[in-house]
């Protein structure tokens, strides 16, 4: 007989999950809903059914209105934010969902989900079955027995965690079952308002109750626990009373357990469609119900698994990994591609690629990808080449081992790539560029990427060619893990059989196609066209000759700095230790907590991370930076440790050995405000505040002594972009008349002379200045200046006052932005606030930063983007013996030759400042040294 399996879920803790997961990616529907919490929902629900096979299922709901809890203590769950609305939304559509699942649904008035949970879990072992509770809260440890088992999500990067006894006793520390609520009891959990004992923590509680039993124990005792604990105690024997009966689970809700109405049975197909349509879970349709196809057809249909038996609908998903792709692949309307079953052709012979090199250049686009060996570009060879210029159809080209002969190939086509008047287009285009320029070959003509179109259109997403494929083209194509296996199996391109690799890297190029025909209706319709086509098109070639450039480093200078940060290391450490009294790994997170919060005891109430250990991230800890000499001395350790393992130690280990340079990866789609950001370095968190952080500069160094390092920076161009938006009078005039606008601004907001202005009210203003762009509040500036909370509001106000503009503005960008959902860089760049309308204040809150940072860091952007592609242009048409070769923030670095210095400086100067036409005067810092750091 079928062992009997009951899973029983807490609705809302997964629903809210599945809300969160999504929050900086919601899905929303054609009518503009959002339905991200029904869709991850979902997705839990059968990712269970079909991994688990139970045979048994419930679903448990709280209801509205207060419980016991409530009547025991008002203040209970009293601290949380107003249910957001799109989870209001939800919960109805989740019972719709249940019910056409046929899965029942469990819930009673004046009780939680966690009673009901609790109550039928208790009963079902009874009836011989083995029961999983399937939520995040830890609360449910306390019902877990031999057939009773906590079943928690995946957090983190980490899997499904089944949790028994031994699970639970270890990961509380604690000797029963029982002593769960007693924990909780202690502790108090700040997500439901139960007070516990002020000042206990988890290993107090762990350690209280090893040697007193439970809570009565402990009370019972309490004058005999010695020092401040035994006070805490004896204050808090109310607290702790009344939060253990908050915690404890009622086992003895007046529900039935009812074995058949739990069964699980076949899905009402009937329902189940009418409520997927109405949700737009079109891919979701089609896999659920049986005979149903999804109207988009697909270029290469996969085999699908056979019908469940004696059921009316099919195997939920083909494969695991169906699950996990289904919670990305619904996000979007789909468009009605029209392709036939696709052909992929293998090209290996002369006479082959003669006929096919016919019909490319007779083609007005074509869709390119080059398959290679390595994922840097400077150090790749290409392995093949693969075509395609009508859906459904693509070639593949296998290249020889033999590099001459490879290029031997590649010339061939040398007249495609650089005939003018074809379109090349291709996923991820600057990496295949910088392929063919290891050979030499210029990609020349029109070039569309369509990674940078969906980056444009949907900026907050993905932007890889499977999910765009799930999303617009309803097909997951073949993956790189598939071809090349994973982990100790994995294989070679070049290893991969010829049958396999054509169908995989035509694919790529066919896929590729079809999507840019979709992206670009949807460009057409949000007029953004241009911003793709005439910005980050031809950007796409001054970063790839940039990186193909790279940068030469002095590596005698690192490691000299390199032992430099050993010896500081050493002596921090030793400092850290003295003060502490002891010694520790100050490298470890969470030994740094427990010496500050329980050896030191710095904070009587220190915050946690949601595992439950101390919180010492650097924004938590600066806090404590002037009251603890020990604090700022792990803050130093911190620096140093990361700037000798993530850069000194690391920059040489990067360096080609082809060129003998670094070439670091520009990402043009990663920043959702339109910035550019770099990898292997990631040249934009070099520290550039800290003595020893600029030190790391030093090592960027020109080519040759006939060389110098020139620097261009931009000169507070955010601020004035948000002079030019707001059409402020007073900050165009202090602009314009070159003043110093910090200056400026202190003596208008503090009402004095500009001659009177003070270094300390400068620094006020300097503050108030950028912050206002991130829409700082009177809480935030306090803060940051360390001022009380009133005096920072009065800067504030006094700042709206003297600039007036300035408020219209950001007031304007709100209030535009309620009405569309999204704000506009000076070029068009749209960055989508989903959340500028919510009810949660938190969200909205965010959203309305965004709405006015948005706009100015993104035309800022968008200005260096334009200046760069000026500069290459000018460069390159003057034939100079100068490079461009780094832009960080609103830096732009050049190798410049010496007999070009002047003209160099001149000429960069004129193409930043006049990028953009702008109200208001833009100025840039010019400065050359030997070094990256002397330049700057």
């Amino acid at each position: 007989m079928k062992p009997k399996k009951l899973f029983l879920l807490d609705a809302f803790a997964l629903i809210y999950r599945a809300h969160f997961a999504f929050i900086k990616n919601p899905r929303i529907t054609s009518t503009g809903q959002n339905t991200s919490a029904v869709f991850g929902f979902t997705n839990t629900l059968l990712e269970v059914i079909k991994k688990e096979k139970p045979t048994h299922f419930a679903v448990c709901f709280d209801m509205k209105g207060p419980t016991f809890r409530h009547e025991a203590f008002p203040e209970y769950k009293a601290n949380r934010e107003e249910q957001p609305e799109d989870i209001t939304y939800a919960i109805p559509y989740v019972k719709r969902l249940c019910k056409a699942l046929n899965i029942a649904m469990l819930e009673k008035a004046g009780y939680e989900a966690d009673d009901i949970v609790g109550t039928i879990a208790k009963k079902a072992p009874k009836e011989e079955f083995e029961v999983f509770m399937y939520t995040p809260d830890k609360d449910y440890g306390q019902l877990v027995d031999e057939h009773i088992f906590l079943y928690k999500p995946a957090f983190l990067g980490n899997g499904i965690e089944v949790q028994g006894i031994s699970q639970i006793l270890e990961k509380w520390g604690i000797q029963r079952i029982d002593q769960v609520v007693d924990m909780l009891g202690l502790m108090g959990d700040k997500v439901d308002n139960i007070p516990g004992i002020a000042g206990v923590g988890e290993k107090t509680a762990a350690k209280l109750l090893e040697q007193y039993s439970n809570i009565e124990g402990i009370l019972e005792h309490a004058h005999e626990i010695p020092g401040k604990l035994g006070e805490k105690v004896m204050a808090g024997k109310e607290s702790a009373i009344l939060s253990k009966q908050l915690a404890t689970i009622d086992l003895a809700v007046p529900v039935d357990f009812d074995e058949e109405s739990m069964l699980l049975k076949p899905f009402n197909d009937d329902e189940l469609s009418t409520l997927l349509d109405e949700l737009e879970f079109k891919t979701l349709k089609a896999r659920l119900i049986k005979g149903e196809s999804s109207n988009t057809a697909t270029p290469t249909p996969k085999p699908k698994s056979k019908a469940t038996e004696n059921s009316n609908q099919i195997d939920l998903f083909a494969n695991t990994e169906d699950a996990k792709e289904d919670i990305f692949d619904e996000n979007s309307e789909k468009e009605n591609i029209k392709t036939k079953v696709h052909t992929y052709h293998p090209i290996v012979s002369k006479e082959e690629r003669e006929e096919l090199l016919t019909y490319l250049l007779a083609q007005k686009e074509v869709c390119f990808d080059t398959e290679t060996t390595d994922i840097e570009a400077v150090d790749a060879e290409i392995v093949g080449l693969s075509f395609a210029y009508q859906a459904g159809e693509a070639f593949y080209i296998p290249f020889p081992r033999d590099q001459n002969e490879a290029k031997a190939i590649l010339e061939e086509f040398k007249p495609l790539f650089e005939n003018e008047n074809i379109r090349k287009i291709a996923q991820n285009l600057k990496y295949d560029w910088c392929i063919l320029a290891n050979y030499g070959i210029e990609i020349k003509g029109e070039l569309y990427d369509t990674m940078l179109a969906h980056y444009i259109l949907e900026p907050d997403q993905r932007h890889n060619m499977d999910f765009m494929s799930n999303i617009y083209l309803n097909y997951k194509p073949v993956s790189i893990e598939e071809l090349i296996g994973k982990g100790k199996g994995q294989k070679s391109m070049r290893e991969v059989p010829l049958e396999q690799i054509v169908e995989y890297a035509a694919e790529d190029a066919d896929i590729t196609l079809q999507l840019k025909h979709v992206l670009d209706k949807k460009l057409q319709k949000t007029n953004q066209t241009k911003l793709l086509m005439e910005l980050e098109m031809p950007l796409v070639k001054v970063l790839g000759r940039m990186e193909m450039t790279g940068v030469k480093l002095d590596v005698p200078a690192l490691m000299d700095l390199s032992e430099s940060l050993q010896k500081d290391l050493v002596k921090t450490q030793s400092e850290i230790f003295e003060i502490a009294g002891m010694e520790f790994n100050v490298g470890s997170p969470k030994q740094i907590g427990e010496v500050l919060f329980e050896h030191l005891k710095i904070d009587d109430k220190p915050k946690k991370t949601p595992t439950g250990q101390y919180a010492t991230g650097e924004d938590i800890l600066s806090n404590y930076d002037n009251e603890h000499k020990i604090v700022s001395k792990i803050l130093d350790f911190r620096e140093l440790a990361k700037l000798k393992s993530t850069y000194v130690d690391a920059l040489p280990a990067m360096i080609s050995k082809k060129t003998g340079r670094v070439h670091t990866s520009y990402n043009q789609a990663v920043a959702a405000t339109g910035r550019l950001s770099s990898t292997n370095p990631n040249l934009q968190n070099i520290p550039i505040r800290t003595v020893r952080g600029k030190e790391i500069r030093k090592a960027f160094i020109p080519t040759n002594e006939e060389h110098i390092i020139l620097s261009a920076d931009y000169s507070q161009i955010e601020l004035r972009i948000m002079a030019a938006f707001s059409k402020d009078i007073t900050m165009l005039e202090a602009f314009n008349q070159g003043q110093d606008i910090h200056a400026a601004t202190a003596a208008k907001v503090f009402k004095v002379a500009s001659a009177e202005v003070s270094s300390d009210m400068r620094r006020k203003a300097k503050m108030v200045n950028f912050g206002i762009i991130y829409g700082i509040s009177a809480f935030g500036l306090a803060q940051r200046l360390n001022i009380p909370r009133g005096e920072a509001k009065d800067i504030i106000d006094a700042y709206f006052e003297e600039f007036p503009g300035v408020k219209t503005f950001m007031d304007s960008c709100v209030n535009g932005a309620r009405e569309t959902e999204y704000v506009e860089t000076i070029l068009g760049r749209r960055r989508y606030l989903r959340d500028i309308n919510s009810r949660n204040q938190t969200n909205r809150g965010f959203a309305e930063r965004n709405a006015i940072n948005a706009p100015i860091q993104g035309s800022a952007a968008d200005l260096i983007k334009l200046a760069m592609i000026n500069i290459d242009n000018w460069m390159l048409s003057e034939k100079l013996k100068s490079k461009m070769i780094l832009t960080v923030h609103d830096e732009l670095v050049f190798d410049a030759h010496l007999s070009e210095i002047e003209l160099l400086k001149e000429k960069v100067d004129h193409f930043m400042c006049t990028a953009l036409p702008l109200e208001v005067k833009i100025e840039t810092g010019m400065g050359t040294g030997k070094n990256w750091l002397e330049a700057h």
